[in-house]
């Protein structure tokens, strides 16, 4: 199946579906239900995926973090990233005690979940 760009470009008016950034040139086609890849063949693992329904636009850094999780995988990772950051990051921990960087506890949603809401 060839993929028509533009089609994909303007599913969300240029924004990424998980962030909501303004897509940049250079900016990834996503598959929400992975399909996986093999690196030497270049052959889909999962090629039932492989639809228009099943792509989103997405910038580069979302698409990187989802690599080939599930939504729901990306969401909990996106999640555990504050825990992680209070263990790992000194800088982090120090904005945080000098009131630069307040955590809120709040579900992932991703844009393209919000703006589905809204529309009919």
């Amino acid at each position: 199946m060839k993929i028509d760009r533009q089609k994909i470009f303007a599913k969300y008016n240029g924004k990424c579906a998980y962030c909501s950034c303004d897509l940049q040139k250079g900016w990834h086609i996503d598959h929400i239900q992975p399909v996986i890849r093999d690196l030497k063949t270049g052959e889909f693992e999962k090629p039932q995926n492989h639809t228009i329904e099943n792509i989103n636009p997405a910038c580069a850094s979302c698409n990187t973090q989802k690599n080939s999780h599930t939504l729901e995988q990306f969401r909990r990772n996106i999640q555990h990233f504050v825990n992680s950051l209070n263990q790992y990051s000194t800088q982090y921990k120090f904005a945080k005690r000098y009131g630069l960087v307040q955590e809120i506890d709040i579900k992932v949603e991703f844009y393209f979940e919000k703006i589905n809401k809204t529309t009919p």
